[in-house]
């Protein structure tokens, strides 16, 4: 019994403590979508400059993604990527991209500067060890064990052949013990790791990395990728980890064509309702299910998928991506280079009241009995502040390809309330009386 208390305890402990890591889902910007491998320490600046001016909205996380360790982003082939490794066989920046790395300073410098732009510093990792490392053999720091201890050589990202994942053992955990303790010293408050979330789903190295940061002694925001991860591992990357990819990669469409029946690679707008819909029940403070990042503005120069271009979401689109991400409290997380942000966009990322839906929420949830006519509508309901008198709020979405009129009162839907302004245009209505364009949404605040 006392065994069990003990468990529980400790169990509780570390709920709470996931709560205070990230207790609203975590805002901010991302270098994939815009970027792809190719991100420098320039052009990461420049866009962190934006994101500050942006922090009175909210946004707070500057994440590098992949590549930052490659000296040849560019390269066909792994060995043409040339990545940089210490004598321990830790990731470091490649020297010619990242200059304020010289001298062995890794990313502190540039993590250093982020902090002091109010914001907080995110990298990215794929799961496991580099295969450098391993054919080197090379040591693991603060352990008597070497590289090849740590390897499952069998183990190899699908997509990205990089690394050998880590075995579940004493020499597996030094590893990621090492790994995370580095990134500590650089300032690193988010740590986004790949290919381990699904497609395969490695509960082993989940637990590892979750238990390095503790080791570290450093607060870091755990985000797993990509999806979709199973729900019936709900309970144990809620345990782990503060965000998880709920669907696959999310890109600047409403659909895509999937000729392989078993990928969801990639995803669109579409595909967002139904996901966020079975995972609604597990959002809550330091846990968030994470519907991927947002392709909004100009995805260029390099983006992590296709060519260099503008969004090619429409507005009605982007404004229902963004309406449906902060009423469902999925992770804001910002695609494009932000250096060349248009003013439709921004209207989007700073609309407050919107905002606040995804920051403020207690609570939110599909409506699944709808009235006659909303057969190709989506609803949300969301509330925030005191439980006993609050705030309610009411998103519909069209779904249709063509102009969708819908019409309800409010209780209908599921709220009450005598009258209701919309977020967007500010506009007052009586009932829900609203016109929709194709792929359109209204999100209401009732009162």
């Amino acid at each position: 019994m006392t065994r069990f208390i003990l468990a529980l305890s400790a169990a509780l402990a570390a709920a709470a403590h996931a709560q205070t890591i990230a207790p609203t889902p975590p805002m901010g910007w991302n270098s994939w979508d815009g970027f792809g491998l190719t991100i420098d320490e320039a052009d990461f600046k420049a866009n962190v400059e934006v994101l500050a001016a942006l922090k009175p909205y909210g946004w707070t996380y500057a994440v590098i993604d992949e590549g930052w360790y490659m000296d040849n982003p560019f390269g066909a082939k792994l060995a043409d990527r040339k990545y940089r490794l210490d004598a321990n066989g830790l990731l470091i920046p490649s020297l010619g991209r990242f200059p304020s790395a010289a001298n062995g300073a890794g990313l502190k410098p540039l993590g250093d500067w982020v902090h002091a732009q109010g914001l907080k510093f995110g990298v990215h990792v794929v799961r496991g060890i580099p295969k450098q490392a391993v054919e080197a053999n090379l040591p693991i720091a603060g352990s008597n064990f070497h590289a090849a201890d740590a390897a499952d050589i069998s183990d190899t990202c699908p997509w990205d052949d990089g690394n050998y994942g880590l075995r579940d053992n004493a020499a597996g955990q030094a590893y990621y013990d090492s790994m995370v303790k580095l990134f500590a010293d650089w300032g690193v408050d988010y740590i986004k790791i790949d290919c381990i979330a699904d497609h395969p789903y490695k509960p082993t190295e989940i637990r590892q990395v979750s238990d390095a940061i503790k080791h570290s002694g450093r607060d870091m925001v755990l985000s797993l990728s990509p999806g979709p991860t199973q729900i019936g591992h709900a309970a144990e990357v809620g345990a782990l980890a503060q965000l998880w990819r709920i669907g696959d990669d999310t890109w600047d469409g409403w659909t895509f064509p999937h000729p392989d029946p078993k990928s969801e690679w990639p995803q669109g707008l579409r595909q967002g309702f139904d996901k966020l819909a079975l995972w609604y029940p597990y959002a809550k403070p330091g846990n968030w299910p994470d519907a991927d990042m947002l392709p909004f503005g100009t995805l260029a120069p390099h983006p992590g998928w296709g060519d260099p271009r503008q969004s090619r979401l429409t507005p009605d689109e982007a404004r229902s991506m963004f309406t449906l991400w902060a009423v469902a409290r999925s992770p804001l997380i910002l695609g494009g280079d932000l250096t060349k942000l248009d003013d439709f966009t921004r209207s989007l990322i700073t609309n407050k009241a919107v905002i606040a839906v995804n920051q403020t929420a207690w609570e939110s949830a599909p409506i699944t009995d709808l009235p006659k006519g909303f057969e190709n509508a989506r609803v949300w309901t969301a509330f925030a502040g005191p439980r006993d008198k609050p705030a309610r709020y009411l998103a519909v979405f069209n779904l249709d390809d063509k102009p969708l009129v819908l019409k309800a009162s409010w209780r209908k839907l599921g709220v009450k309330g005598r009258s209701a302004r919309e977020l967007w245009t500010g506009a007052r209505a009586r009932q829900l009386n609203v016109t929709l364009p194709p792929h359109g949404s209204a999100i209401y605040r009732v009162e």
